[in-house]
């Protein structure tokens, strides 16, 4: 990546500062010295709530960061339902609120939104310009979250939904499975029939069968390049809108979890059939839609632009977020 400009100098404000995203991107920011000023539920600078401190914090920004909302790991109960939008639309609301009224508003909001806003693909890959919209709980998070990032007119406020695929790094996705890997449990996930209550079908959160054999596409993108895809987007004002944070080349399950056990050196994975997957969620209390759905998700602007992974390859991305760098020859 060649920078167009250098990065501006004003104070970064960070919403939802303490999950994966934010931690990683917190040291790397000051590291490079900007200022950042972090705002959380608990253990950061400003507690969500405070809007007067908000306000403050973000006039005279250089840059707006939107990390803040539930994680989807879990059971999609009503109240968790409930939950995940509204820690995406008050939070997201609250920093459009505070950019609206500022007097020297920041020239670039930055707002997570998700790959997952696309519909299940296993025919052609998404881009920005010719990606299909899903439907289901999922989707409808996405896009409600997107229309609170694009409700307000701010004319000195450039925007980007931020739609990442799956976030590869230390910790996040990967912790999980490289236990369950190392236990013989970290074969290829294998849709099939499994019954859909009225009330699922209804709140949209049933997951329907769809790629067989772990052929259902996923798409995946390393901690460090989103830090780089957002210092990209500071130099680069033809970029507004969604944006697809995803790597130029997405795998599948089969081959995502065959590259995990190869890189963790264990051999042996057989296929998890979708029952068997359907009660470890229910155990643990997630959703099996989180590995079942096909994402295949292009970052056509990104490339266009000209923009330059610093991880492409799967292999080498997984091998990094596990400390498993290989020796250079």
């Amino acid at each position: 990546m060649t920078a167009a400009a250098p990065l501006p100098a004003g104070p970064v404000v960070i919403g939802g500062s303490t999950g994966f995203m934010g931690s990683y991107l917190i040291p790397r920011l000051r590291a490079a010295g900007r200022e950042v000023i972090t705002i959380s539920r608990s253990g950061a600078d400003i507690a969500w709530g405070d809007q007067r401190a908000i306000d403050r914090a973000i006039d005279g920004s250089s840059l707006v960061i939107g990390l803040a909302g539930k994680s989807v790991n879990c059971r999609y109960t009503p109240a968790n339902r409930a939950a995940i939008f509204r820690s995406r639309l008050d939070t997201t609301s609250s920093l459009g609120s505070a950019i609206a009224t500022a007097s020297n508003p920041p020239p670039l909001w930055v707002n997570s939104s998700t790959a997952t806003i696309y519909r299940h693909a296993e025919d052609r890959p998404m881009t920005e310009s010719s990606g299909d919209i899903g439907t289901g709980f999922s989707v409808e998070v996405a896009k409600a979250w997107e229309r609170a990032l694009f409700a307000d007119d701010l004319p000195q406020t450039r925007r980007v939904a931020l739609r990442s695929a799956i976030v590869l790094g230390h910790g996040g996705v990967l912790g999980p499975l490289r236990n369950l890997a190392r236990l013989g449990l970290g074969g290829a996930h294998h849709d099939g029939p499994w019954p859909i209550g009225p009330a699922r079908r209804a709140a949209g959160t049933g997951h329907r069968p769809g790629a067989r054999r772990g052929e259902q596409r996923f798409s995946w993108v390393h901690v460090e390049d989103v830090a780089r895809i957002i210092d990209f987007l500071e130099v680069t004002p033809s970029l507004d809108g969604p944006v697809n944070a995803a790597s130029p080349n997405p795998s599948d399950d089969a081959e995502f979890m065959a590259t995990v056990r190869r890189v963790l050196g264990a051999g042996f994975g057989p296929p998890l059939p979708r029952w068997m997957l359907e009660l470890g969620a229910i155990g643990i209390r997630t959703e099996t839609e989180l590995i079942l759905k096909s994402r295949w998700v292009i970052p056509e602007k990104l490339t266009l632009a000209g923009f330059e992974f610093a991880y492409p390859s799967l292999e080498d991305a997984v091998r990094e977020s596990f400390d498993l760098v290989q020796p250079a020859a």
